[in-house]
C-alpha cells in the first residue's frame, strides 16, 4: 500500500497562506525532493488551478529565476489526482477524482507504488479527518503573519499522526528544529532538524 504524505509550509504562528511563505533555492530543492517520492500528487481544485496557473509551461521569460525550473519542470512532469464536483475536466496530466472521496483516496492508496503525495490546505483537513494521511512535514518559517489561514482550523477530532516531522527554515544554518512524533508503533520520537537558509526571494503564486 501506498503511504499518502502531506507537507506544508507555515509560519510560526501558523498561518498557512502562500503569500506569507518567502521561498528560495533551498525550500524550492526540498519541496523537489518531497515530489520525487510520489508516484502522484493529489490536489484539490484551487490548488490545482493555482499550481497550474504558477507552474504549466510555456512560462513568460523572466518570469521566475533559473532555480525554480527543477521544481517546475517535476511538478509539470508529476502524475496528478484532482479531487473536484465543478470541474468538467483537467489536462495537466491530471485525472479527476469523483464520489466518495475516502473510497476513492483508499483506492489510490492501495495501488502499488513509492507513494502519494497531497498539497493545499481543505483537501488535507478533509483527508486527516478521515485518517488517510501517514506522514505529516511542518517547513517552519521564522516569520509571524499575524493572520490565517491556519492549519487544520475546524478540526473536529484529535488527529494522532503515525509519522510526523517539523522542517526549519532558518536564517542561520545552525538552527534547529525538534521534529517530535511517533514511529508506527506509537512510541514517540524526537529529531533534531538542521534548519534551511533562506534567502529573500518573491514568493510565487500557487506556492502553499
Amino acid at each position: 500500500m501506498r503511504p499518502l504524505r502531506y507537507s506544508i509550509n507555515v509560519t510560526l504562528d501558523g498561518c498557512c497562506d502562500h503569500r506569507a511563505i518567502v521561498p528560495d533555492e533551498d525550500l524550492h530543492r526540498h519541496a523537489v525532493e518531497n515530489l520525487v517520492q510520489a508516484d502522484a500528487l493529489l490536489f484539490g481544485r484551487v490548488t490545482y488551478e493555482m499550481m497550474e496557473a504558477a507552474w504549466r509551461p510555456p512560462a513568460r521569460t523572466g518570469a521566475r529565476p533559473d532555480w525554480m525550473e527543477p521544481f517546475a519542470r517535476t511538478i509539470d512532469a508529476a502524475k496528478k489526482y484532482v479531487v473536484s464536483s465543478t470541474l468538467d475536466r483537467v489536462d495537466w496530466n491530471a485525472e479527476l477524482v469523483r464520489g466518495d472521496l475516502g473510497k476513492a483516496v483508499q483506492q489510490l492508496k492501495r495501488e502499488s507504488g513509492k507513494g502519494l503525495f497531497v498539497g493545499g490546505v481543505k483537501l488535507p483537513q478533509a483527508l486527516a479527518e478521515l485518517g488517510l494521511i501517514d506522514e505529516y512535514e511542518f517547513v517552519v518559517q521564522p516569520r509571524l503573519a499575524g493572520h490565517g489561514p491556519t492549519l487544520f482550523s475546524g478540526l473536529s477530532k484529535y488527529v494522532d499522526s503515525l509519522l510526523s516531522k517539523l522542517t526549519g527554515i532558518g536564517p542561520v544554518d545552525d538552527a534547529i528544529v525538534w521534529g517530535i512524533g511517533r514511529d508506527r508503533a506509537g512510541a514517540e520520537i524526537r529529531l533534531p532538524v538542521p534548519a534551511v537558509p533562506v534567502r529573500q526571494a518573491p514568493a510565487p503564486p500557487g506556492w502553499s
